[in-house]
């Protein structure tokens, strides 16, 4: 049979656009990402580091703000679900009440990714994989800092007032487990207050000043479970007439900028790092994940402590 030439050009330009259907359809990754909200400096510095992963890998981000409330997560995460998103990532408020909405993921099959934080679930298999900190470890290293330090003055009694981060949450639970470890069954060292300050500024200062109403001079050491609390705990201690950093040692955790500030003032005694730049990470891990390439259960990342001695040198690398 005799071709025209009408109809084999017609025959190109089909096979032309059946080769090139999949660049058509090829279509961008879409996550859904449920942020805790904005309550401190590291917070904004882990939000600012996703968006911008994403937009570099051009991944289709959609950005939910709880203002730490379960509940808003819970109403995020099932409109993820209804718009069919690719992946479901998220940094949970608290540790617990994700199984129902976690197993309405896996019914739709979207698979869930844990930012930041963990959570106690009945079935593991409800998330793929965690990004994040060794919370525990990091209130290992505030108090190993201040074990260590103590030894300068071994006659020394040192009580100790602690800001916790919000109840139920992940690394107020962490933090606080890992500092009681070191420091149990050491008569040197005893916590003779312990409240949430919400990790927010405001409420650390808030609180710091009831301790301090309560406890008076007798406190000596002040350990907050984020540098944020810290630093507004900081500013109630010098309302007192008391010096931060030396008539209460100040121990916290994150290692914001902020912290170092303070430390250069003489004001913040050291701060143990949590790692807020994992964006790259967490898409990576999404489109690996989206891919059906195995990942593993959990990914932790590299992180330091900073004393006041080193803040003048390591200042000026903060890039939070």
């Amino acid at each position: 049979m005799r071709l025209t030439r009408r109809k084999i050009m017609g025959a190109a330009m089909a096979a032309s656009i059946v080769a090139s259907a999949p660049a058509f359809a090829a279509k961008p990754l879409t996550i859904g990402f449920s942020q805790v909200g904005a309550e401190s400096e590291w917070r904004t510095a882990n939000t600012a580091s996703i968006k911008d992963a994403a937009r570099k890998a051009g991944v289709n981000l959609k950005f939910a703000d709880a203002q730490q409330r379960q509940e808003n997560q819970v109403k995020a995460i099932r409109s993820f679900i209804a718009q069919r998103v690719d992946v479901i990532a998220f940094s949970p408020v608290v540790e617990s009440g994700w199984d129902t909405v976690l197993r309405e993921a896996k019914a739709a099959k979207i698979p869930v990714i844990l930012s930041d934080r963990a959570v106690k679930v009945s079935d593991p298999s409800l998330y793929v994989t965690f990004i994040g900190s060794d919370f525990v470890e990091e209130g290992r290293r505030a108090a190993r800092w201040l074990v260590e330090h103590a030894k300068k003055n071994p006659n020394r009694s040192y009580n100790i007032v602690e800001l916790q981060g919000t109840v139920g949450s992940a690394p107020a639970l962490d933090r606080k487990a890992g500092f009681a470890e070191v420091i149990a069954g050491n008569p040197k060292f005893k916590i003779i207050r312990s409240q949430t300050g919400d990790f927010t500024r405001a409420k650390g200062k808030e609180v710091m000043e009831a301790f301090l109403k309560s406890e008076g001079k007798n406190i000596n050491v002040l350990y907050a479970h984020n540098d944020d609390m810290a630093i507004g705990a900081i500013q109630a201690i010098e309302e007192a007439g008391l010096k931060p950093g030396k008539d209460i040692l100040v121990v916290s955790i994150d290692g914001v900028r902020g912290a170092f500030e303070a430390m250069l003032q003489g004001k913040l005694n050291v701060t143990v790092e949590c790692n807020p730049l994992i964006g790259p990470q967490l898409i990576q891990l999404a489109q690996q994940v989206k891919a059906g390439k195995p990942v593993p259960k959990r990914v932790t990342v590299n992180e330091g402590v900073f004393p006041a001695e080193v803040a003048a040198k390591e200042f000026p690398n903060r890039k939070y």
